[in-house]
């Protein structure tokens, strides 16, 4: 999995934070009421999710920093979903003050990590260290950005971050399959092993957003096989052990 060094994760993390808590600044109570890119979630359910995703990781490196762990949400995926549920209806200024503490909270937990050994403690997110936690809200604030519809969708995403993304959903591929990316200007790039081989095209980004579920935005998205054109294959759900966003 391509991953960033720490000190380069933490200047995204900053980044995506700035893009996401600016792009709330915009929303209206009605606002907040309008379709997210995420079916059956408003941008009030997507606000509520960044608010508890970014709360629940800064607790696992509370607690990593004093050698415990604890479950990413109280009550696991349950809690969570009652939460969002719960929370969705906020007011915009209550979304907005909900995810600049939230916000706050995670990217203070990252400040005060040691340069070197901070960063491999456990935690309980995926059986990892606070470094998977790290690119776990990477994602989380850059994708989730994109479904609030505000005009920054995955077309903005950073090559950097396309490429994690690859790695990270190559466990999307289904055993039969093979995919070969073949993003424009850049290096090929193969996920899976499988007999059947797909040649998926594109930008980048485009093909970035359809790995994660998303609806490439710059139309650029093209499979063969064979030389021949084919439909887009089929991918397993988000990789097992995480909250996917929907």
């Amino acid at each position: 999995m391509t991953a960033p060094a720490p000190a380069d994760l933490l200047a995204e993390l900053h980044k995506a934070a700035d893009i996401v808590a600016s792009a709330a600044t915009k929303f209206t109570d009605e606002d907040i009421k309008a379709p997210s890119a995420l079916p059956g979630w408003t941008r009030g359910h997507v606000l509520a999710h960044l608010a508890g995703i970014t709360n629940a990781m800064a607790r696992q490196l509370e607690y990593a920093a004093r050698g415990e762990t604890i479950e990413l949400y109280d009550g696991g995926q349950d809690g969570r979903n009652k939460a969002i549920e719960i929370a969705a209806g906020h007011t915009a200024d209550a979304h907005r003050a909900d995810l600049a503490a939230g916000l706050d909270r995670a990217l203070k937990a990252f400040d005060a990590l040691d340069a070197g050994s901070g960063w491999d403690a456990p935690i309980a997110y995926r059986g990892g260290v606070v470094l998977d936690g790290g690119l776990a809200l990477w994602r989380e604030l850059v994708i989730h950005t994109a479904d609030l519809g505000t005009g920054l969708g995955p077309e903005t995403w950073s090559r950097p971050f396309c490429e994690h993304l690859f790695g990270f959903l190559a466990a999307r591929v289904a055993p039969e399959d093979k995919l070969v990316l073949q993003p424009l200007g850049l290096p090929p790039r193969t996920l899976g092993t499988g007999a059947r081989s797909t040649v998926i095209s594109g930008m980048i980004t485009d093909i970035a957003a359809w790995l994660a579920g998303r609806e490439p935005s710059l139309g650029s998205l093209r499979a063969s096989a064979a030389a021949d054109g084919v439909d887009l294959p089929e991918l397993l759900p988000w990789p097992s052990g995480t909250p996917a966003p929907n």
